[in-house]
């Protein structure tokens, strides 16, 4: 199955923008003649998977090499570097041309940074003297769709960037993001930004409107009718919760990477290949994948349960021999998905040996327990016997930050306390660690009383009684909590910022809610909240469009929930996610992970 994603279903024309992406790159590669070796950036070359298959790239006369501290083996004399700006890769290029140049090996070198060429990388060229050997330019990825209602920015490390480091040039790149966006489907008419960092991201937008207008004439309705921009600060609580969908389960456990997991092939019943590896894509071209990825970990199974037991006897009736023709073609139908089922199943079962273990149950319960508010003590003496067992640090941090959070911050012989044990046990050199959390606000001395309960209160974000087979609630995606960013966008889509005032003062970072020039005759946001049934409408019939951006990363959980409400009856929005990253809170802790020396 095609590691790229079909967007023929995406609510508004995703193709098009993976396209001129795919163009742009064919570009540079034709204006490069003969033969080529096209060296990327590793991390790159996951987001490149999504947009241009490897057989494109070879029909260009391409032959791929991932980047590498090693020199490159090639008979190419053309060597292409695609590369981020970062000063490590840099380092790379520089120590391959120096080896080229000490064995007389005559090539030529040409770099183009993603999504912008940087001048203190090539200031590191210049001073490692190989610039003036280089053709440099630049490659503007600026957006990946993941999926067809997912956009990724591609930027791991904008939180830590922004919270630790104080660099915000993460929050440009999301702005012009956001721009190219406009130029393909129309200016957003309304905008609404909670955070620090997404109040700058919308300020940064306007600039760049005044500077570079986006042409209204070209677009007679604009496609996009809001943006909801959200920093992950603003709720830190959810993905630092333990994900309870498939696809969440799925991050959790295994890493969902560019859109597949990689895994033994034993896993998936592939026996002749012991201990090799298989990559498994996990998109919606995958029907049973797209029907089941958004359910409770615990429906799923069941309806894995149901669709074999339902095949098993369908066997059993066209073993008797009277089935007509049609009959015998729509049991020809159902054994097409059977690959689907056994892989889904495959991967249902390998879960489950993690959910069904003592210790996922017993951090859930102390989740819960945080989430809540409750028994201050238990979880403490919880946390200090995880730091006493060495569980993974990775483990650790994500309840203490929970923990830290929950309860605006520890109190100072507690923090001081689990500071001490936490070095004592994992290293010294993690104080850098420590450093970088306290930094970001994220584990920090009690200075004030916690606002959490009122927050909880007033959102409703603990329910009880949650139906997780027949969701009425999206609190589904976490068995009885809901996510308090997706209560937001719940609460911004239905009525604007205005009415939860109060609540969103409680929560870190200003708020604003700007309507953007140029729409005066457009419908105001306030007469789009389904009243007025022809006015949610994008001119061809399709429902308007809310694009929600996370800026720091969002889980897969929150992305279930925000479909969850798309689907709602009564809805009149599509919803489009936007983020810097598609996170779990282990993948999200681990950026603030960094050991000294």
């Amino acid at each position: 199955m095609a590691q790229i994603p079909n967007l023929d279903n995406a609510p508004v024309n995703l193709s098009s923008i993976r396209d001129q992406s795919q163009k742009e790159l064919i570009t540079i590669l034709k204006s490069i003649r003969g033969k080529k070796c096209l060296v990327v950036d590793p991390k790159l070359g996951g987001s490149l998977s999504l947009i241009v298959q490897t057989s494109l790239l070879k029909e260009h006369g391409v032959e791929l090499r991932h980047l590498t501290a090693e020199p490159i083996q090639t008979e190419c004399t053309k060597v292409v570097y695609l590369v981020r700006t970062q000063f490590d890769l840099m380092k790379f290029i520089c120590s391959h041309v120096h080896n080229d140049v000490s064995k007389g090996l005559q090539r030529e070198y040409f770099v183009y940074f993603v999504p912008r060429r940087a001048v203190a990388c090539e200031k590191i060229l210049e001073e490692e003297k190989v610039h003036h050997l280089m053709t440099i330019g630049e490659y503007p990825l600026y957006v990946v769709p993941l999926d067809e209602d997912v956009l990724s920015f591609e930027l791991d490390l904008a939180f830590k960037e922004y919270a630790v480091d104080r660099d915000t040039s993460a929050l440009w790149h999301i702005a012009k993001a956001i721009h190219k966006l406009e130029f393909s489907f129309g200016l957003i008419p309304n905008v609404r930004a909670k955070g620090k960092a997404s109040v700058r991201v919308a300020e940064i937008l306007n600039r760049m409107q005044a500077e570079e207008p986006v042409n209204m004439s070209d677009v007679a309705v604009p496609e996009i009718n809001t943006l909801i921009l959200l920093d992950r600060e603003v709720d830190m609580v959810t993905p630092m919760c333990s994900q309870l969908t498939y696809e969440g389960l799925l991050d959790e456990f295994l890493h969902v990477n560019n859109g597949a997991v990689e895994l033994d092939a034993s896993i998936m019943g592939v026996q002749q290949q012991e201990g090799k590896k298989m990559k498994v894509p996990l998109n919606s071209s995958d029907k049973l994948f797209k029907e089941i990825r958004d359910l409770n970990f615990e429906v799923v199974v069941q309806v894995l349960r149901q669709k074999a037991t339902s095949m098993k006897q369908d066997y059993t009736e066209i073993s008797s021999m009277t089935q007509t023709v049609s009959e015998l073609k729509d049991f020809v139908k159902k054994l097409n998905s059977l690959p689907e089922m056994t892989r889904h199943i495959n991967l249902a079962q390998y879960l489950s040996t993690f959910t069904s273990k003592p210790s996922f149950l017993g951090r859930l319960d102390m989740e819960h327990t945080l989430v809540e508010a409750q028994s201050y003590d238990i979880c403490f003496e919880y946390i200090e016997e995880m730091i006493h067992k060495q569980e993974p640090l990775v483990n650790v941090l994500r309840l203490l930050i929970l923990f830290s959070v929950t309860n605006a911050g520890l109190p100072k012989k507690n923090f001081d306390y689990l500071r001490r044990e936490i070095l004592h046990s994992y290293g010294f050199e993690h104080m850098a660690t420590l450093n970088n959390l306290d930094k970001a606000g994220l584990l920090r001395k009690q200075e004030s009383k916690s606002n959490w309960l009122t927050i909880k209160r007033a959102l409703q974000l603990v329910v009880d009684d949650t139906n997780t087979a027949n969701p009425n609630d999206i609190s589904y995606v976490f068995s009885g909590y809901a996510p308090l960013s997706i209560r937001l966008v719940q609460h911004a889509v239905r009525s604007g910022w205005r009415p939860v005032e109060e609540i969103l003062k409680l929560l870190p970072g200003p708020h604003s809610e700007t309507k953007r020039s140029g729409f005066a005759s457009s419908p105001s946001y306030d007469a789009l909240t389904g009243t007025i049934p022809h006015m949610d409408k994008v001119g061809d019939g399709r429902r308007s469009l809310v694009l929600v951006v996370f800026i720091g990363g969002v889980t897969f959980a929150e992305i279930s929930a925000l479909r969850y409400l798309s689907a709602q009856e009564g809805m009149a929005y599509d919803l489009v996610v936007g983020t810097t990253k598609v996170v779990s809170g282990s993948t999200l802790t681990e950026t603030f992970i960094e050991k000294l020396g």
